[in-house]
């Protein structure tokens, strides 16, 4: 399987995505540049976590225009997979890839801690790999990780099992307890919490490897 990993001036998880994709799960990786007008031959688009074009206006609302994410549109609309991490999430509600929005934890101030979540769907292409209702640890870094959508939209996401990841202890007000939805097609997946930092035991943190299943749930 082949990754392709979007890269926007000021993403800096790309590189922990590409690691966590040649390194640990030994499959195939290409940075895609955001001025790119056309995709590779790729089975996976990522859009990773950082700070893309500074965080200006708000959050992925400049990425949003960029050349590469016309491609990424085309590309969701064809089937193809899309997972969004963090600043990822945040770029493909921007983009009308998944519906509502991110804004400011509630507390305004960036959080970085592992975060006890809970599996609610494990039959997405995304989390295949984990049981229902299973617990587990992942990292957050954000500022801007409040997930809101109007109660129409909240009532859909949740009437058609599309979210697939709920916080145990909420850390940004999110509604719902919302961490990761996915699409109604269920081909893209935005979530806050960072997988790919949760891949090894040897960084020996509380999260242990539990991200590595979103990855192999796709392979």
């Amino acid at each position: 399987m082949k990754f392709g990993i979007i890269t926007f001036p000021g993403s800096n998880c790309d590189w922990d995505c590409y690691h966590v994709v040649t390194n640990v799960l030994k499959q195939k990786a290409q940075f895609i540049w955001h001025k790119e007008a056309k995709l590779p031959k790729v089975d996976v688009v990522v859009i990773p976590g950082g700070f893309s074009y500074g965080d200006y206006l708000r959050t992925g609302a400049v990425a949003r225009f960029s050349p590469v994410m016309q491609e990424v549109i085309r590309f969701a609309g064809s089937g193809g997979k899309v997972i969004g991490i963090c600043n990822g999430f945040q770029v493909l509600t921007e983009s009308g890839l998944l519906p509502g929005v991110l804004m400011r934890n509630t507390g305004l101030k960036f959080v970085c801690e592992n975060t006890p979540l809970q599996v609610v769907n494990n039959h997405s292409q995304f989390s295949k790999k984990f049981d229902l209702k299973q617990n587990v640890m992942i990292l957050i870094a954000h500022g801007e990780g409040n997930y809101f959508a109007d109660n129409e939209t909240l009532k859909r996401l949740e009437g058609e099992g599309q979210v697939v990841f709920r916080y145990l202890k909420n850390p940004n007000g999110s509604l719902n307890d919302i961490a990761g939805i996915i699409n109604d097609r269920g081909n893209i997946l935005g979530m806050m919490p960072h997988p790919e930092r949760c891949m090894e035991s040897i960084l020996s943190n509380e999260a242990r490897e539990d991200g590595k299943k979103v990855f192999e749930s796709l392979l």
